[in-house]
């Protein structure tokens, strides 16, 4: 029953990253600005957070000026992961964009290999070929939809598979023995902050405040810094790593499924091969090398 209820939390968690697109592409329909949207967004997400974490009583120990300047720091890569990923939508489709973001898996695995010295292992190389592969087809490049996009959305695409692994990386190795719920508050402090810093042009065209672009930033940052991080922390330690990250690969296919029914982008059936190619990669390389090794005990 636990590894049920632990399945269903992390797999809403996952699910509820799927929506920040449609709200963000609405956003950018209604006229609102790159910076516009992030500030706001960031400033609803900074309220919320600090709301709950003091409302929780969440510890504040382990805390010291170093380590709180590592964490905000390490929050700043969601800051950027955030201004590239909605920076590549507005040039390229939804569930294009996700694509591109979601190469922080083989990037994470380069990175843990530059600085932790981690060799992959061969059934993690096999996986990077299929994501490889997957992205080929889900890019719907045979097609020959994507000739005539702006060269700048992939960029910024790329750029948000790179800083949402650096923040996957640097996450697990900062300050890890403080409050789970007092070190997402203080990413988002630092997160606020870049943004802040980054388009402070801008703030003075949110005020006064539209009713749209408040529905929007709420949208975003329930969908995108609230619910996804309550629903995992109800839903991770009640299953193990390698299932988690599985499940949280289920935003991919929502995404692109949002992207098809709810901002009518076209999705081909070669498209959602790639997509299942790319899960299925992320699959073999959480599960596959313990199959391998348990085959090989028998």
């Amino acid at each position: 029953m636990k590894l049920n209820k632990g399945i269903l939390f992390v797999l809403l968690g996952a699910a509820c990253f799927g929506f920040t697109p449609i709200f963000a592409k609405l956003g950018f329909s209604f006229g609102y600005t790159l910076g516009q949207i992030t500030i706001v967004q960031m400033s609803i997400s900074f309220i919320l957070v600090w709301s709950i974490t003091l409302f929780k009583r969440s510890s504040f120990k382990g805390l010291t000026k170093k380590n709180v300047m590592q964490i905000m720091m390490t929050g700043c890569f969601i800051g950027l992961t955030t201004i590239f990923y909605y920076a590549s939508m507005q040039y390229l489709p939804a569930s294009l964009a996700i694509i591109l973001m979601f190469q922080f898996i083989w990037i994470g695995i380069l990175l843990e290999w530059i600085f932790s010295k981690a060799t992959p292992a061969p059934i993690t190389v096999l996986s990077i070929i299929l994501i490889l592969v997957g992205v080929f087809f889900a890019s719907n490049i045979l097609n020959g939809d994507i000739q005539g996009l702006p060269v700048k959305g992939f960029v910024f695409g790329i750029l948000s598979a790179f800083t949402y692994a650096g923040f996957i990386f640097f996450s697990g190795k900062v300050a890890v023995n403080v409050d789970a719920l007092t070190r997402s508050s203080l990413m988002v402090t630092g997160s606020t902050v870049l943004v802040v810093v980054l388009f402070m042009r801008d703030i003075t065209t949110v005020v006064p405040l539209e009713g749209n672009l408040i529905i929007i930033a709420i949208g975003v940052s329930l969908f995108g810094a609230v619910l996804p991080p309550l629903f995992y922390a109800v839903g991770a330690p009640l299953v193990s790593g390698g299932i988690a990250n599985i499940l949280t690969s289920i935003e991919l296919p929502i995404t692109i499924l949002l992207a098809s029914v709810v901002l009518s982008e076209l999705v081909t059936p070669l498209q959602w091969v790639g997509t299942v190619i790319i899960v299925a990669a992320i699959a073999l390389n959480e599960l596959g090398a313990n199959l391998f090794r348990i085959r090989r005990q028998s």
